[in-house]
């Protein structure tokens, strides 16, 4: 993984993703103790940063690869990001998804044009074999959802976004939070800030019991969740950091933070009500580490990646209850 691989992704994507923005609100500011400025990557086609990395892979195939299909897993957000990039190539796309996954995540990818294969993530089906499975079956490329050059490469584009952004609020040197599954986004982030903002420094954030990469950041060796299921962070929940992303993670992040699922429903509830927008709980984790775990965080200003935005109705209803419990001053 190079920084070449992300800029050549960046050329690819021109015309093909939203140029996401960076937001910032005063009231934020204020519970963070700090300025907080928020990269709204919920805002991008799909509803998360996923899309950039599915139509980076997709674009990168050969013709014949391209035009035999393509197989992907996922719990919702690269689901629907591979499955409208394919869709846009011409290609068709096969998304294996698990029985439990938000609703809506499941019909976004079918009105995307994907073909969905349910499988029991509960139960202890594994995920990778069905894909391998179908990749074998029907000779379709498999898509990974973070380990995969290509898809790091594509994510790794927010990165060379936020070192562009950044100079119009004048910093130089901050801690910039990632809500981490697999380590595809964080990975990429680090690579493209570390040549083109040195002094801005990668951070992951994860839920509860689903810290597999700060563990690893902590050991210097490839740890492992027990289970993949149990938090509402659906986004970001994955076994362990890839083979591929720990070196890059191990070389470039500073320590990872750990938050709760209530914090991430107060985040969520925070980023509606002070920027407009709607992230999900597992797109949440990294603001939710800014706003309540300040002292995880060096210097006068934290940059935070919203990374999706595809939540239930009635989750994100449960969110902004916690407006009314925690009230403005101090969501």
């Amino acid at each position: 993984m190079n920084l070449e691989l992300i800029e050549a992704a960046a050329k690819r994507l021109r015309g093909r993703i939203r140029r996401t923005p960076l937001l910032h609100s005063r009231l934020l500011d204020r519970i963070a103790g700090r300025r907080v400025l928020v990269k709204a990557e919920c805002l991008q086609h799909t509803g998360s940063f996923k899309f950039r990395g599915g139509w980076s892979a997709i674009s990168a195939l050969p013709g014949e690869l391209r035009s035999n299909g393509v197989v992907a897993f996922s719990s919702g957000n690269h689901a629907q990001g591979v499955a409208l990039a394919a869709t846009c190539h011409g290609t068709p796309s096969v998304i294996v998804m698990p029985r439990d996954a938000p609703r809506p995540k499941i019909e976004n990818t079918r009105a995307f044009g994907g073909e969905v294969i349910l499988y029991d993530r509960a139960g202890g089906e594994n995920r990778d074999a069905v894909g391998a499975r179908l990749s074998e079956e029907r000779g379709l490329t498999l898509i990974h959802p973070f380990d995969e050059p290509q898809v790091i490469a594509g994510q790794g584009t927010v990165g060379l976004e936020i070192a562009a952004q950044i100079e119009e609020f004048g910093v130089r040197r901050a801690d910039v939070l990632v809500c981490c599954g697999g380590g595809g986004l964080t990975a990429g982030i680090g690579l493209a800030l570390e040549a083109r903002a040195p002094e801005l420094r990668t951070r992951p954030v994860e839920p509860q019991r689903f810290d597999d990469v700060t563990r690893s950041l902590i050991s210097g060796r490839i740890e492992r969740n027990g289970t993949t299921t149990g938090s509402a962070c659906d986004a970001i929940l994955t076994e362990s950091p890839g083979k591929i992303t720990f070196p890059v993670l191990r070389r470039l992040c500073g320590p990872g933070i750990v938050v709760s699922d209530h914090e991430c429903l107060r985040a969520m509830a925070a980023a509606f009500h002070h920027l407009k927008i709607v992230i999900e709980p597992g797109g949440a984790a990294a603001l939710a580490a800014a706003l309540y775990h300040p002292n995880a965080v060096t210097g006068e200003t934290v940059i935070v990646v919203a990374t999706g935005g595809n939540v239930e109705t009635s989750l994100f209803a449960s969110a902004l209850d916690t407006y009314n419990q925690y009230g403005r001053a101090v969501i």
